[in-house]
């Protein structure tokens, strides 16, 4: 019964590259708008609009990853697996799984930075300062202090990844993207000051490698020496909000 009801790798994997993918595009094309010389969106209305677009991004990916429950981030699918949750309706937290979502999320990811430089192209070849152009890639501090960095992006996914835990699956097309939308949205309003809130180690380790890669004239460094505060703070928050989840509702 068990091999009739699996749900096979490659689903897993392109359900979970899709929905990334579109979570990068959207997101990083946001930020892009608001940023990058001669956009419509520049100047910046202010940061409400990029953390509405992220959130749309997310609801949107959401669905589109709806078969493997949208986790397009592997803090929420390291998160559920140490909360003893399934990753998925059908899909079981074994390591084989966990694998897949995860190496999905950063290959999607990369795909979706690589096509909002696409849409964006001829704007990323005028002058402008190189932080800003990789700030529509990657995240970045308002004031770099690692320890305290790598807290505030621990604390806003412990946010994100406790209500997943807890509100149960986003699977099929139901309130819960909006939900997790609508979510992203508070989080980047209320603790995204100080970093941009990553929050997702894939959505801003891939979209940095291809700021990196791609041929962005003036692009300068990519601040690799911050790199891994993104996905260090993220991991722990998902650890510490599985935690949580067994500590007081378990």
């Amino acid at each position: 019964m068990l091999l009739e009801t699996a749900v096979p790798a490659a689903t897993i994997f392109g359900s979970e590259f899709l929905g990334t993918m579109i979570l990068i595009l959207l997101g990083c094309g946001v930020v892009a708008n608001n940023l990058l010389p001669k956009c419509k969106g520049n100047p910046a209305p202010g940061s409400l609009q990029i953390n509405w677009g992220w959130g749309f991004g997310v609801m949107f990916g959401v669905y589109a990853a709806y078969k493997t429950g949208g986790h397009l981030n592997p803090a929420v699918t390291i998160g559920l697996a140490l909360a003893g949750k399934d990753l998925a309706k059908g899909i079981p937290a074994t390591a084989s799984n966990i694998i897949i979502y995860i190496l999905a999320q950063f290959a999607g990811a990369f795909v979706g930075a690589v096509l909002c430089w696409l849409a964006y192209k001829q704007h990323y070849d005028e002058d402008c300062d190189p932080a800003l152009k990789l700030g529509t890639f990657a995240t970045g501090p308002e004031i770099r202090n690692p320890l305290w960095n790598t807290i505030t992006e621990a604390i806003g996914t412990w946010v994100l990844v406790l209500w997943v835990i807890i509100s149960g699956f986003t699977q099929g097309v139901t309130v819960g993207p909006l939900a997790v939308a609508l979510l992203i949205v508070s989080i980047g309003a209320s603790l995204g000051g100080p970093t941009g809130y990553a929050i997702n180690p894939a959505r801003d380790l891939s979209p940095r490698i291809a700021h990196a890669v791609l041929p962005i004239k003036g692009k300068g460094g990519s601040d690799w020496g911050y790199s891994w505060v993104p996905v260090v703070g993220p991991t722990i928050g998902a650890v510490l909000a599985a935690l949580t989840y067994i500590i007081f509702w378990h």
